[in-house]
């Protein structure tokens, strides 16, 4: 299976979505699936941070640690799964739209699996997931449309 590749346009300059939406403690805010974010290494302001994703999937919860890793100046990031059956891969970015009124944010995930996670992320994963991030990207538009702080 190949990447998800989505794109939502939002009313809010760029500086604010992407303060938000690479600030690791909004994740439950706005992903259905995620429960908790537990920092691990690095400062909110750092190009590099570790956390704990812990994701409710089906009947269980299930905990992912990953690098975040942040380029302020060109508004992009990355996440990266570091261990575990199933490790996510994560490119986003936000785009200036309209003088810097509105944003753009594009997001490209794919999932690399590990022994048992190798069945999982094409049975399960992916699929749950291709369901999921059109929910979360509406959500995550109305929360900082709403005038949610960055």
């Amino acid at each position: 299976m190949s990447r998800i590749d989505t794109t939502v346009d939002i009313a809010r300059p760029p500086e604010e979505v992407f303060a938000y939406i690479t600030d690791p403690s909004h994740l439950p805010d706005w992903q259905e699936s995620a429960v908790r974010v537990r920092r691990m290494s690095g400062t909110p302001d750092a190009a590099s941070q570790k956390f704990t994703v812990t994701r409710h999937m089906g009947r269980r919860d299930f905990d992912s640690n990953v690098e975040l890793t942040l380029d302020p100046a060109h508004r992009r990031w990355q996440v990266h799964g570091t261990d575990g059956p199933v490790r996510p891969d994560l490119e986003g970015s936000v785009e200036s739209l309209d003088d810097g009124r509105r944003s753009r944010v594009s997001l490209s995930l794919d999932f690399e699996g590990h022994g048992i996670g190798r069945a999982l992320v094409p049975l399960v994963v992916k699929p749950h997931v291709r369901k999921e991030m059109p929910r979360d990207e509406q959500h995550l538009k109305e929360i900082l449309e709403r005038g949610a702080p960055a």
